[in-house]
């Protein structure tokens, strides 16, 4: 049996090392099973050796003759720095030394992390060098104390920080499915969506009685548009549908409209509401973006009635002109929907209502037929929120 064993360990031995890459260290390569000497107690060991390497039993290295897996943990026979080096080990990039490196980045000490994650700082000081040895290069230099990671380190930590957010979002959505826990409805909030009228239109999802987890992102509506292609969000509220020849598979939900009011502090209303709306002529005002509709739709207003204002701030955020307005920096829109909330958070007075100027409001999903019961509730509440409401 002897035999039969070192005719396989050799024919696997001289496959293993074929594989690997000539190099100048060539040399100096050793092959681990060679240093475990020829007594019998080593055949048990030199199989573990195979299967370290091969990833397969040691009677199929001879039989079928499969190429072997090289993998990191040879590395060291390699130069540190080498191209050949990082190619092959990061082929086998062993995620728990990245969990590793990646706490012990973040609590900025072997000690914290090893308290964090529960194991000895030797375990953690050992799977780190592995990691070092499978990139490549030193992931950390000293700073005092503290471990500060190097250049490589830096750009290693940033996919490891996204590889484990996402992991994180992974398993809140996963127990979020779990019998009893709240479910996660994921919206999409466009930035020129006034944040008041989003909240109205989410209250109802609020008050479910089975219980709705509800996460919030906002961005442009062509962002949130790809992140509902892509089913990271089950919904997106915006100000306007969906722009015609995008590619997306997407529908829209009218939800309703309403009209427009302009607001401004206390000493600078008292100037503009007599002889509005001609008295906005060269007032200072605080405008969406050109590309917004709203503020295509103020434009063609102001053109109706001669009145040429002085535009001061343009933004993409409409919460952010509230903060202008509130600072009394110039007159301000907002839905008349939420005319009294407006007045009453950001202390500013009426100017006036743009009468012929209408904000649409919209709920996209990526199904024609709504199923989601929050989302079911919150477009016909949204609906019927916005049609009862006599001044708009």
């Amino acid at each position: 049996m002897n035999s039969s064993f070192e005719q396989v360990h050799s024919a696997a031995r001289t496959q293993m090392m074929s594989a690997v890459p000539k190099h100048n260290d060539r040399a100096n390569s050793v092959w681990p099973g060679d240093r475990l000497g020829n007594s019998p107690l080593t055949h048990v060991l030199r199989c573990l050796c195979l299967g370290l390497y091969s990833g397969i039993p040691i009677s199929w290295c001879q039989l079928l003759g499969k190429p072997v897996s090289y993998s990191y943990l040879s590395e060291p026979t390699l130069p540190l720095n080498s191209t050949a080096h990082r190619t092959k080990s990061l082929r086998h990039l062993n995620y728990s030394h990245l969990l590793y490196f990646w706490t012990v980045s973040r609590e900025g000490s072997i000690a914290k992390a090893a308290d964090v994650l529960h194991l000895t700082p030797q375990t953690i000081s050992g799977q780190l060098k592995l990691l070092d040895d499978a990139v490549g290069e030193r992931l950390f230099t000293r700073a005092g104390r503290r471990l500060v990671p190097s250049e490589m380190g830096r750009l290693v930590f940033q996919y490891a920080d996204e590889i484990f957010t996402v992991g994180a979002e992974l398993a809140q959505v996963v127990r979020g499915r779990q019998p009893g826990s709240p479910k996660q409805l994921s919206v999409g909030v466009t930035d020129s969506l006034p944040k008041l009228i989003a909240y109205k239109m989410l209250e109802p999802a609020m008050t479910m009685s089975n219980p709705v987890r509800i996460v919030c992102r906002e961005g442009s509506l062509d962002a949130l548009l790809a992140d509902l292609a892509l089913h990271r969000l089950d919904l997106v509220l915006a100000d306007r549908a969906i722009p015609p020849g995008l590619g997306v598979k997407a529908f829209n939900h009218a939800l309703g409209s309403s009209g427009v009011s302009l607001f401004a502090t206390a000493d600078l209303a008292e100037g503009l509401k007599s002889g509005f709306p001609e008295s906005l002529h060269d007032a200072p005002m605080l405008l969406p973006t050109p590309s917004s509709s709203l503020r295509r739709a103020l434009g063609e207003w102001f053109d109706a009635h001669n009145i040429t204002p002085r535009v001061v701030a343009e933004f993409d955020d409409s919460a952010l002109s509230k903060v202008f307005g509130l600072a009394g920096r110039g007159v301000f829109a907002a839905p008349t929907a939420i005319e009294n909330e407006v007045v009453r958070m950001y202390q500013v007075q009426l100017v006036g209502r743009c009468s012929t100027v209408r904000e649409q409001f919209y709920a996209i999903s990526p199904e024609r037929k709504l199923r989601h019961p929050a989302v079911v509730m919150i477009c016909e509440q949204a609906r019927a929120a916005l049609n009862l409401d006599s001044r708009s």
